[in-house]
């Protein structure tokens, strides 16, 4: 294989050595959702560098409200057919049947619910799972489905892809994905890239700032976030919050701010354009989050690299995303939170200290190097190298 610096080049190289030509991958949702979130931007930023390199990629999800059926985008197409539960088995059943043409490698997005690859699928083949969902299932679901996805995760799952080459996010990710039964040997870490396009710059708030991202949703947990920063500013009276996203859960946290008396400092932003995203890490004192899980933590490390350090929950993924003590400060409680908000609103010397460690963090991922690794796992698949399931076979 050809030694060179160009990554699009050593993607192709790699995938043109196990006659990989097109890829098809399957997900719940595509970016242009309005619910999309970290493993929607994993997919996209995958099936872009891919398709940059010459590799056909065709990306099966659910229907986009407002979108099309098919689209392009960034080199890549993507098919929309059927609603929130029905692409699972509509979309199993199109690629067993091979409707959308050959494909030479099959990557399955695990995201909630499974597509049962193993069950259907041949040839090389890998799974993305960012993450076990655990006390999610409650947060999201009715008792008694929460009781069936939780069995089917971990149960169910392990077993029926106990043969199945897997990939996460981080390493607590993975302590978690051994603890219900999958494989070690089976299961690769490869951590997530940062764009570009989040850098040190624009101007920082003269007063402190916190600021959260994601989809307002109940497992995020920003009315402990919000809670949080009313509790810090009992130390930094001058604090305030600004929320960027939407969310089903908007009105009621906006009822919560309101019953704190919280309007004069706390601000929702709503969703912003990628730019503006940019500006309000630039300007932010700290990216705060309180989420109950994570596969990583993206909004840490896209801020890391605008030089904003963090202050998030101790859980699987933000431990990864977050080097604690050098880019931010991890909270073991609700309490906690608050003091740690305070402490980076208070502390200009450690301040200091966590933009220079965010900095140099964020420099340690980039999406190229995410994408060749992911890469490089299933030319070991399609190669059928050691220890790997052969090609063509299922499980």
């Amino acid at each position: 294989m050809t030694d060179t610096a160009d990554p699009r080049q050593k993607l192709g190289d790699l995938a043109a050595a196990a006659g990989i030509r097109r890829i098809h991958m399957l997900a719940w949702r595509d970016l242009d959702d309005v619910e999309a979130g970290g493993s929607e931007v994993h997919a996209a930023e995958i099936a872009r560098l891919w398709s940059e390199a010459g590799i056909e990629v065709l990306m099966r999800t659910s229907f986009a409200q407002g979108h099309p059926p098919k689209a392009r985008r960034d080199g890549y197409e993507v098919v929309r057919k059927a609603g929130r539960y029905l692409v699972f088995p509509r979309a199993a059943a199109s690629e067993a049947a091979h409707r959308y043409g050959k494909r030479d490698a099959l990557i399955e997005i695990w995201n909630g619910m499974p597509f049962f690859s193993p069950l259907w699928a041949t040839g090389p083949r890998l799974v993305f799972l960012h993450h076990i969902h655990a006390e999610m299932w409650k947060m999201v679901l009715p008792p008694n489905l929460a009781r069936m996805g939780d069995t089917l995760e971990r149960r169910v799952a392990p077993r029926l892809y106990h043969r199945s080459r897997m990939v996460t996010l981080s390493p607590s990710s993975k302590e978690e994905m051994l603890e219900v039964g999958f494989r070690d040997e089976l299961v690769e870490v490869v951590p997530p890239g940062v764009d570009a396009q989040f850098r040190p710059g624009g101007t920082r708030s003269a007063t402190p700032l916190i600021v959260g991202v994601g989809r307002l949703v109940p497992v995020k947990r920003f009315d402990r976030l919000i809670r949080a920063v009313v509790e810090a500013r009992r130390s930094a009276p001058e604090l305030e919050l600004v929320l960027v996203g939407t969310g089903p859960d908007q009105e009621e946290l906006e009822s919560l701010v309101d019953d704190l008396d919280a309007r004069s400092f706390i601000r929702f932003a709503g969703r912003v354009s990628d730019e503006e995203l940019v500006r309000t890490y630039q300007s932010a004192w700290a990216v705060a989050s309180s989420s109950v899980r994570e596969g990583w933590g993206m909004t840490l490390t896209e801020a890391a690299a605008c030089g904003t350090p963090a202050v998030a929950t101790r859980i699987p993924g933000h431990v990864d995303a977050l080097a604690e003590g050098r880019s931010g400060l991890l909270a073991d409680d609700d309490a906690d939170l608050a003091r740690q908000i305070a402490r980076i609103a208070t502390d200009a010397s450690l301040r200091e200290r966590l933009t220079t460690g965010a900095l140099e963090h964020a420099g340690h991922f980039s999406w190229d190097a995410t994408a060749t690794r992911i890469m490089e796992i299933l030319v070991d698949e399609a190669l059928g190298r050691p220890g790997l399931r052969r090609p063509g076979t299922s499980g």
